[in-house]
């Protein structure tokens, strides 16, 4: 390993370590918001300031890789993350659902509706209905409270929410 390739790597393991302090200060964080907090920090401003542009590339590809397997594993050692428990949860949050005035419901939401201007970001709390996609018209179901994730098939975070059904 050369020199240069030897202080890259150091610089980027600078990076990593740094990826680890921010997660602990703050687990709630995302993948997305967790890649635009590495790319702004110091860090990556040592790397970017000694990595020519096919290195950057690089760099940021096995950054994203990175953040991906960290909050996987972080997310196998959680109990509220296994497949299990999340398909328990939405079978109790389905089933209360079911049995709730939805008039009740269907009017909460329509008030947040006109709160949001019809438009809600990817972090934001819904508590039920389907949001879609307003890149690419792909729908989510929602049946319980919860926040609204990243289109899963464009990376987009703005939706709007279709009326919910009587």
């Amino acid at each position: 390993m050369t020199s240069r390739s030897t202080q890259l790597l150091a610089l980027y393991q600078d990076l990593i370590k740094d990826l680890a302090t921010h997660f602990e200060a703050n687990p709630e964080l995302n993948a997305k918001n967790l890649f635009r907090l590495m790319t702004s920090g110091e860090a990556f401003g040592r790397l970017k300031a000694q990595a020519d542009e096919e290195e950057l590339a690089l760099a940021l590809e096995f950054l994203r890789r990175d953040i991906a397997a960290f909050l996987q594993e972080k997310n196998e050692s959680s109990l509220t993350h296994s497949p299990s428990f999340i398909a328990i949860e939405n079978t109790l949050w389905h089933w209360l659902s079911e049995i709730t005035d939805r008039s009740q419901v269907q009017w909460h939401e329509l008030a947040q509706d006109f709160k949001h201007h019809g438009y809600y970001q990817s972090g934001e709390i819904i508590s039920q209905g389907r949001m879609v996609c307003t890149s690419c018209g792909h729908g989510m179901d929602i049946e319980f409270p919860s926040v609204v994730p990243d289109c899963p098939e464009c990376d987009n975070d703005e939706f709007i929410r279709e009326a919910l059904a009587p």
